[in-house]
């Protein structure tokens, strides 16, 4: 219902609510809402399987005020191109090869810098893959260490 009040009422949304209970008496609620080419997401991990999800609903609300401008701004009806990538995570405890432990398929949209920067930033991610609406490039972009952004941009030969 926190969330109902920031959208039209004929408007559906798809989201994604996962909810994991722990040996440790522990909860974790991730929920994923999908708008097009702005993706909320928010994930908490207590032992208050109901205050994680209030959290979580909290966090999904803050994002939601502070983007929305943003989000009502732009066109979010853009065609998607699917690519597959791959979050290789290394275990401290193993010195040989690293191995990949977890692949995600992912939705490339059409956006624009801005855009991109923003989705960043709403997933609380250090880097993003998107498609250049202008050229149609795939692009990555990325938080330096110094807090800038940078932009690496793939080129076909």
């Amino acid at each position: 219902e926190k969330i109902e009040k920031y959208f039209q009422a004929d408007q559906e949304l798809d989201a994604r609510v996962n909810l994991k209970v722990y040996r440790e008496k522990t909860a974790k609620v991730e929920v994923t809402i999908p708008l097009g080419s702005i993706t909320l997401r928010a994930e908490d991990v207590s032992q208050d399987m109901y205050g994680s999800i209030d959290l979580v609903t909290d966090k999904i609300e803050r994002q939601i005020r502070k983007n929305k401008t943003k989000i009502e701004r732009k066109n979010r009806n853009k065609v998607s191109k699917s690519q597959l990538f791959t979050d290789a995570l290394v275990e401290d405890t193993d010195t040989s090869q690293p191995k990949v432990v977890r692949s995600k398929q992912i939705d490339l949209k059409p956006m624009d810098l801005e855009e991109a920067i923003l989705q960043m930033d709403l997933l609380g991610h250090d880097f993003f893959i998107y498609v250049d609406v202008e050229d149609e490039s795939t692009n990555v972009i990325y938080r330096r260490e110094d807090g800038d952004i940078g932009l690496l941009e793939v080129k076909e030969s």
